[in-house]
């Protein structure tokens, strides 16, 4: 179990204006192309171009739903469990199709479309609860379980929307799937703070040196860059264990996971090359960067297939 404390008052970290408190979000929440104006800044691609628009469409609602969850459980002035509590019921109301918001209603569609499950979508609403009352992490197995319910939905519910969700390739999915929240929270260290949280595991830093007014000084010390570097192979680690999926896969979503591992590798890469200062300002890659890396990801996955195994 992690750590629980009182999550510590925090302003927000964009520019966007704060959302009404929690009472206010029921007659007012969230609209639906602020939550939707981030598609375009993450490190994969939200749903790529190769894909069948139908199929685009859907993971456009999952990722606005996934967007909501968190913008509900970072950006709401008050009680904000009282807000994700309110996302809990719009979810049981698209489940039967009267939901009320317009990211909801959408999502709605591709619940009955391609029956997808509830627990996941429940999941990252509980990693928004568990965000209010913990803070900090004590270990990387502790940091991983929140994975599990912030990052590993996501792509289970993909894989659902290719109707491909099979267990083995779940579990796989998992491993790409965290991967991909421990880089966002490298990136993130700065906003994360500011918030009042910290994502790096207290035993890593304590083997690196790193204490927590450290993570506040820019440019980042040694200590620093070598808890960044620490996670950071993490993330190539697990983007290995992960590869495998692709091949289970053919055909366009074989691409799209594709870019998802693509976009975590080049992040990585990113930050790497920024010598792992994640303090002045959160390292991006470039579209470029994000296609050389997709294909060096196909190219291993096709060198690993002819050796017979997966490396």
């Amino acid at each position: 179990m992690a750590t629980a404390q009182d999550a510590a008052a925090a302003s927000p970290a964009r520019a966007t204006p704060p959302l009404p408190d929690a009472e206010g979000v029921r007659a007012n929440p969230p609209a639906a192309a602020a939550v939707m104006a981030r598609a375009g800044s993450e490190n994969f691609p939200v749903a790529s171009i190769v894909l069948p628009r139908p199929v685009r469409a859907h993971l456009l609602a999952l990722y606005g739903f996934a967007r909501l969850v968190d913008e509900l459980g970072d950006e709401v002035l008050g009680e904000r469990l009282a807000a994700l509590d309110w996302l809990q019921e719009e979810l049981d109301a698209a489940y039967a199709g009267r939901a009320s918001h317009p990211l909801m209603r959408t999502l709605s569609v591709t619940l009955r479309e391609c029956e997808l499950p509830r627990n996941p979508f429940l999941r990252l609403i509980e990693a928004n609860r568990v965000d209010q009352r913990v803070t900090r992490y004590e270990t990387w197995e502790q940091v991983r379980g929140y994975c599990a319910l912030s990052a590993n939905p996501v792509g289970e519910l993909v894989l659902g929307v290719f109707g491909l969700a099979s267990p083995e390739r779940v579990a796989l999915s998992d491993r790409i799937c965290t991967a991909l929240q421990l880089v966002e929270h490298c990136q993130d260290v700065a906003e994360d703070l500011r918030r009042g949280r910290i994502y790096m595991p207290a035993q890593d830093m304590r083997r690196c040196g790193c204490s927590e007014q450290d993570l506040q000084a820019s440019p980042a010390d040694e200590h620093v860059r070598a808890l960044i570097a620490l996670q950071t192979q993490r993330v190539h680690e697990l983007l290995a264990q992960g590869a495998p999926l692709l091949d289970t896969l053919r055909g366009r979503p074989r691409l799209a996971v594709a870019a998802f591992i693509a976009g975590g590798r080049a992040a990585a890469l990113a930050i790497e090359r920024a010598g792992f200062d994640v303090l002045a300002g959160a390292p991006r890659a470039s579209g470029r960067a994000r296609l050389r890396a997709l294909f060096t990801v196909l190219s291993q996955r096709r060198a690993a297939r002819r050796h017979g195994g997966a490396r």
